[in-house]
């Protein structure tokens, strides 16, 4: 089995109809046999916008960011079935969610990035 992610940064509580193409592919993907894997960004929600715009993104908080993930994190499980689903007999294809929050504040990374990363 393949595996294949798609990752979204928290910065609204869901998302948009134009992110269902991407969806929908994960979900092929699973129901062909193969892995998907969701990442939330959680932590690089924590960051201004790297793409070079004009103006950074509007610092959330960390409650907002919580909310946000929560609500993108169910926008998924209509779609896939998850690792742990009631639904679920632990196959290779069950999709898995991870937060890259859990990773990135441990190392004090994503503050380095707001404090240096737009000069």
């Amino acid at each position: 089995a393949t595996s294949a992610y798609l990752g979204f940064d928290a910065t609204a509580d869901s998302l948009h109809v134009g992110s269902l193409l991407q969806i929908m592919i994960l979900r092929h993907l699973q129901k062909s046999g193969h892995r998907p894997v969701v990442l939330v960004g959680g932590g690089t929600s924590k960051v201004g916008d790297p793409t070079g715009k004009d103006e950074s993104r509007v610092q959330l908080t960390d409650e907002i960011i919580a909310k946000n993930t929560a609500g993108i994190s169910r926008v998924f499980e209509k779609f896939l079935t998850f690792e742990g689903d009631e639904a679920t007999t632990g196959t290779p294809s069950d999709a898995i969610m991870v937060n890259n929050d859990d990773w990135l504040s441990t190392l004090n990374y994503l503050e380095f990035l707001r404090d240096y990363g737009t000069q």
